[in-house]
């Protein structure tokens, strides 16, 4: 018997001894709302939550980071004032000591199900925002991330994820960012129909990560600003990285210098790249002034991946790419059927894509 079924019999037994038979006792089981203050305790509420409950916070700064492994909880700050929550002064639990703001994970073989996290400011924290691995149908949504030294919002091993109206700027790394895993090899996973969508990600170093992964949605997302607005990254794993559709984007002046790393070279101007990936639709996108002299700079640029994997198999059509740079279309590798069909654009590398 769980605490609130032993609460909800004590409540029926206190009122039947009262005379008071005419006042129904809650249900058991019935969700309940656990609110916070600035200067209490957001885990404390958390760890005392159940399946179904929602946590929700008063507007204000929260120094601390949040872990939740509860299934069907909700964490939502205010919808009119901002929520913010910060590093704490000491790193008190597992999220916090690994520089993360919020963490949501499961197990495997046993994920955390049906989690929500809305209406919340991320901010400054050493590695990432939110953190969520091992999760079935996150849904992460009017969160602000910034500022933090790694990504913003980011997930692995999770599947049918929905990140939506989400705010990622000035992150070190990507603002969203999803893979398959990050700390061992494998193939491309199945995400089972994770959607990223009316997201604005500006001042990163990539504004959206895809990295080893089929089947999601990207649409309706605007990117500004960043070094890179979006990478697709595939590689020579099985099953391979793809499948996936990026529509109706507005990707616009991502123009911001970012030196090169032991795996890429600097970043400037670079509105879609896709990087060993097969099957994936680039359609109806608007990607406008994103210009540098890096060799993935362009409005949409297939690259081969690091490790030499090939773009194959991808279709680009039905996109308004202008005045980007060194090239609107660039097909810079050598990958089989890939196809640029109905795009408005002005110069091509090789020439003939528009």
């Amino acid at each position: 018997m769980t605490k609130r079924q032993i609460a909800s019999l004590a409540c029926a037994v206190t009122l039947a001894g009262s005379g008071l038979g005419a006042a129904a006792p809650v249900a058991a089981g019935s969700p309940t709302v656990h609110r916070v203050k600035p200067g209490e305790s957001i885990q404390k509420a958390v760890d005392a939550a159940e399946p179904g409950d929602t946590v929700v916070l008063s507007p204000g700064t929260y120094r601390e980071s949040v872990h939740i492994t509860t299934s069907n909880l909700t964490l939502r700050g205010s919808t009119v004032f901002p929520t913010v929550l910060t590093p704490g002064k000491a790193a008190d639990g597992t999220c916090a000591r690994a520089g993360h703001g919020i963490c949501v994970t499961g197990k495997d073989g046993a994920p955390v199900k049906g989690v929500t996290v809305r209406s919340l400011t991320l901010q400054g924290f050493a590695k990432n925002g939110l953190w969520a691995s091992r999760t079935d149908r996150l849904k992460v949504d009017r969160v602000t991330a910034e500022k933090n030294g790694n990504w913003g919002i980011a997930l692995e091993r999770s599947v049918r994820s929905v990140l939506t109206r989400n705010t990622a700027r000035d992150n070190a790394d990507a603002g969203l960012f999803v893979s398959n895993t990050v700390d061992s090899e494998a193939g491309a996973v199945d995400t089972e129909g994770t959607r990223i969508s009316h997201n604005r990600l500006s001042g990163n170093r990539v504004g959206l990560t895809v990295r080893r992964l089929r089947n999601l949605t990207v649409d309706h997302n605007e990117a500004t600003g960043n070094c890179a607005a979006v990478f697709v990254v595939g590689d020579e794993s099985t099953p391979r990285a793809g499948a996936m559709s990026l529509r109706r984007n507005y990707v616009h002046s991502n123009n911001k210098h970012c030196p090169k790393t032991p795996r890429l070279p600097f970043l400037q101007g670079s509105g879609i790249v896709l990087t060993g990936a097969e099957e994936t639709l680039v359609t109806q996108n608007r990607i406008e002034d994103n210009v540098g002299t890096s060799p993935l700079s362009g409005g949409i640029v297939l690259f081969k991946s690091f490790v030499g994997a090939l773009n194959e198999r991808n279709y680009i059509r039905d996109n308004v790419v202008l005045r980007n740079g060194s090239a609107d279309l660039a097909n810079r590798d050598t990958g089989k059927g890939n196809t640029f069909r109905g795009n408005t654009c002005g110069v091509s590398e090789p020439a003939g894509l528009c």
